[in-house]
């Protein structure tokens, strides 16, 4: 399409930034977190003091204490998770360690669990597009819109620290995706779990009935499937009924009497009248025609067009194209952040 949908943001690193933008606004109870794990890791004798305020509340340490990189949210996360494990015992820290001093109020803790609940959403959605081992870009649409979701709903939040920090994050997703974008609109309809009844639901629920924006995936997407036809389709075009030349007849027509074969011939333009009318919808058309597969059924999305090629052969290459685009530079980044430095 001329260049079109030739660029697409890293929506793991998106996150990164519309989240890390509504942390800066609870940087002192994260802080104090933060602070007081790593007071908890600072000396051997210290780890063995919190094990012990651990065994006196009668809780396991089945789980680390994680510190967090200030470069990246979720580790934020993983560390607030491992924080809220063990709430009871840095409260019972707190109160035999006079050392201690980066204490937490029950409020701060209660805000910390509702925080936890709500970058979930956000760290679920980032595991799954940073992926090696299945396509991702059919996750774009319904996880963007899931993540949507729970701003709007957190926007109306009773809680004020909660309706702030959302307000916060959503008018950085607006500048990113304020509009859906159109090429991974289109791959969620080539999913056969949501097709496009999907779409049409949240651009209902985005923008109201009968919205352009659902006009313009439809047409693009018809328009994409024409182009590979064109570009891929191999049949070619056979006339309905055999010719003999020079007007010959064949032998079985010397056995038919004439008045026989003009009604043969009408049978014949019949069967190509019906022929046509039931040919005229397209592989696109009756692929989205076709139920959709259960929305739990775990679902290798390639393999269902790999088994489909054959009864949808140019629809089946579009999805192979538009499925192997990548949502993620995560997976490529990940070796040179697991290498190290080596210095020859």
């Amino acid at each position: 399409m001329n260049g079109k949908f030739f660029h697409v943001r890293c929506c793991a690193h998106i996150l990164n930034l519309i989240v890390q933008d509504g942390l800066k606004h609870i940087d002192d109870s994260v802080g104090e977190i933060r602070e007081s794990i790593k007071y908890v890791r600072g000396s051997q004798g210290r780890k063995q003091k919190f094990l012990d305020c651990a065994a006196q509340v009668s809780l396991e340490c089945k789980r680390g204490l994680r510190q967090d990189v200030l470069t990246r949210w979720n580790s934020t996360f993983l560390m607030i998770d491992s924080a809220l494990f063990y709430q009871r015992v840095f409260l019972h820290l707190q109160l035999s360690d006079s050392n201690h001093k980066h204490s937490l109020s029950q409020d701060e803790w209660g805000k910390l669990e509702k925080l936890s609940k709500f970058l979930k959403v956000f760290y679920d959605v980032t595991c799954l597009f940073s992926g090696t081992k299945y396509p991702t870009v059919n996750l774009y649409f319904p996880q963007v819109f899931a993540v949507e979701d729970t701003l709007r709903n957190a926007k109306v939040d009773s809680d004020s620290f909660m309706k702030s920090m959302a307000t916060q994050i959503m008018e950085k997703f607006d500048k990113y995706w304020k509009e859906y974008s159109l090429i991974l609109a289109i791959v969620v309809i080539l999913d056969p779990r949501y097709k496009i009844q999907f779409v049409e639901f949240c651009y209902k629920m985005l923008y109201g009935y009968n919205s352009e924006e659902i006009t313009k995936v439809c047409d693009m997407l018809f328009a994409l499937f024409d182009l590979y036809v064109q570009i891929y389709s191999t049949s070619e075009s056979v006339s309905g009924t055999s010719s003999v030349s020079n007007g010959a007849r064949s032998h079985v027509d010397d056995m038919v009497s004439e008045e026989c074969l003009d009604v043969m011939k009408e049978l014949d333009n019949f069967e190509s009248e019906e022929f046509t009318t039931s040919a005229q919808k397209t592989q696109l058309q009756l692929y989205l025609d076709e139920p959709k597969i259960d929305r739990k059924t775990k679902l290798n999305v390639l393999d269902f067009w790999k088994v489909n090629q054959f009864r949808y052969p140019e629809l089946s290459i579009l999805a192979r194209d538009l499925l192997s685009i990548p949502i993620s530079t995560v997976a490529s980044e990940l070796p040179f952040s697991v290498g190290g430095r080596v210095l020859d």
